[in-house]
């Protein structure tokens, strides 16, 4: 009786934390072809989708570290340098759109933008299929996976059914959140509040912590001119999409699921300690100053949202 009585207390307590917080649990993505995860994996990692057969997926996405990448501005072909943070891979599949500027809807459709980039990969569908045509066992796994064999689309469904794979589940925020009261620390508890008292939540939330919508770079005070670096294409954000004023500066609010992993923050890289990317934040995107004890608190909570998978190291 007693064990039944702590079973209904958990799923209560389950119930009201899940019913009332803005953050929901990750789910791993169910369904998934297990034959075309296996393949986009082997396509992940194949240097034979760049030109010069030097860069591939992984090259700038290291699944074991974070997902992205230990350098500021990722490497591609010939040693050159992007223009843009490389952004982690997992938990891609619960962005509502792909790369900062959301130019991308989908995982398959963002598949093509690395390959065909002069910075990245510098490569076009057509090398890469001739290449590719090859291999006999790559040919193989086509033909028994689609019916149309090796194509452009089909390299990019597989390769996009391994991103979806890429959840990282069971965070012990996520566990927190799901019932059990003492996987949470106490300092990972205030963190999470003050997270939400500041206004960080008004942009985190969700599943994903972000992903799902677009926030201007320096809301509350002109990030670009005091970051004293010359405006690039890059920093327009959106407005390389769509070609609105408006939109100038306007970014894909990033997931925090693996913020406390990464090296460097922001679509920049301009800041390379959590802590001082909190307080950075929370200034020009809510007008609000972050003592240390707060941001120290903060990214105590930061730290909870990473979750597993077997690809990531557990650190």
């Amino acid at each position: 009786m007693r064990d039944i009585l702590k079973l209904l207390s958990c799923m209560l307590f389950s119930f009201s934390v899940a019913a009332m917080e803005p953050i929901t649990p990750l789910e791993a993505v169910q369904d998934l072809s297990l034959d075309k995860v296996r393949l986009g994996q082997k396509l992940f990692s194949d240097e034979r989708l760049s030109r010069d057969n030097s860069v591939s997926c992984l090259s700038c996405h290291d699944l074991s570290i974070n997902g992205a990448d230990e350098k500021s501005l990722s490497l591609g072909i010939n040693g050159k340098k992007a223009v843009i943070k490389t952004p982690t891979v997992y938990n891609t599949t619960y962005n509502f759109a792909q790369f900062w500027d959301g130019r991308s809807r989908t995982l398959e459709n963002q598949v093509s933008g690395p390959i065909h980039n002069p910075l990245e990969m510098g490569s076009h569908w057509g090398e890469v299929i001739r290449k590719l045509q090859n291999d006999a066992a790559i040919v193989r796994s086509f033909n028994t996976l689609y019916d149309d064999g090796l194509t452009a689309s089909n390299i990019a469904d597989a390769i996009a059914t391994f991103e979806r794979s890429l959840v990282t589940v069971d965070s012990d925020f996520d566990r927190w959140l799901k019932g059990e009261e003492n996987v949470l620390s106490e300092e990972a508890k205030q963190g999470y509040a003050l997270f939400k008292s500041y206004g960080c939540i008004s942009c985190h939330q969700g599943r994903n912590v972000g992903g799902n919508m677009y926030a201007h770079m320096g809301t509350f005070g002109n990030y670009f001119s005091d970051r004293k670096l010359p405006i690039t294409k890059a920093d327009y954000g959106r407005f390389n999409v769509t070609g609105i004023e408006e939109d100038k500066y306007l970014f894909k609010v990033p997931s925090l699921r693996l913020v406390s992993l990464q090296k460097y923050f922001f679509h920049d890289a301009s800041e390379s300690n959590l802590e001082s990317a909190v307080k950075i934040m929370a200034y020009y995107q809510l007008g609000r100053d972050v003592n240390d004890t707060d941001a120290k608190l903060i990214a105590k909570f930061l730290q909870s949202l990473v979750g597993r998978h077997t690809l990531l190291e557990q650190r």
